[in-house]
């Protein structure tokens, strides 16, 4: 990983400038988490962009991968079915350990950690003035399309809990190809979009995006 800059809530922040291959990016976590779990390494998150690439969880369908394009495919070992990753999307991978409280989420409680996940994304995309939320039944935070008027994902979530320790993480689309999304039914559902920050008309970067993240952290795991 690369070098870390500290918050008040003690969790390192790590940002890695060139888009960082998926074996890589899981052995890295892999050796933090293990760290964390012994204790000789504070909790992190990781900002990153990753090649274009196909995801899947546990629950992945192989009929709903089409990948035209022949982009590399890894299983993730996370929750979830399949993730497009690519430049233009900030990926956020985040290694707490979850036998201990962050903020309003108690020890152990996945769920609470997931949903103070999806709140620290809906604030961070508020920050652009943008109004997103979660959706009974769907994972992730989603907008109404302005042209549509229907349901876009525009961030995705995709958790992993080893021992209590907490890896793999969410990814925010910024300005993403959206025609990779082509390759695949994301998340597995096939009547809804994907929209991007860039797509609805807000021209943040990488870097804004970047500090919204940290700006908003300890409101829901401080």
């Amino acid at each position: 990983m690369t070098a870390a800059v500290s918050d008040a809530t003690g969790v390192e922040w790590r940002h890695h400038a060139d888009p960082v291959g998926y074996p890589e990016a899981v052995l890295a976590m892999q050796d933090r988490v293990a760290a964390i779990r012994a204790g000789g390494a504070p909790e992190a998150i990781w900002l990153l962009e990753h090649p274009p690439l196909f995801t899947s969880g546990t629950s992945a369908r192989p009929e709903d991968l089409f990948n035209p394009l022949g982009l590399a495919t890894y299983a993730a070992g996370r929750g979830g079915q399949w993730t497009y990753h690519g430049p233009g999307q900030r990926v956020a991978y985040v290694m707490l350990d979850l036998q201990r409280p962050h903020g309003a989420v108690p020890p152990r409680d996945i769920r609470a950690y997931v949903q103070a996940l999806e709140q620290w994304l809906i604030r961070t995309l508020a920050a652009f003035g943008v109004q997103a939320g979660t959706r009974d039944g769907r994972v992730g935070v989603w907008v109404r399309d302005p042209e549509t008027g229907g349901d876009s994902k525009i961030a995705a979530l995709g958790v992993r809990v080893s021992r209590w320790v907490s890896w793999h993480g969410v990814s925010l689309n910024v300005d993403p190809d959206l025609a990779h999304f082509d390759g695949i039914v994301p998340c597995g559902l096939r009547e809804h979009g994907v929209t991007s920050l860039h797509a609805l008309g807000v021209r943040a970067t990488l870097d804004e995006v970047d500090a919204q993240l940290r700006a908003n952290w300890a409101a829901c795991f401080g």
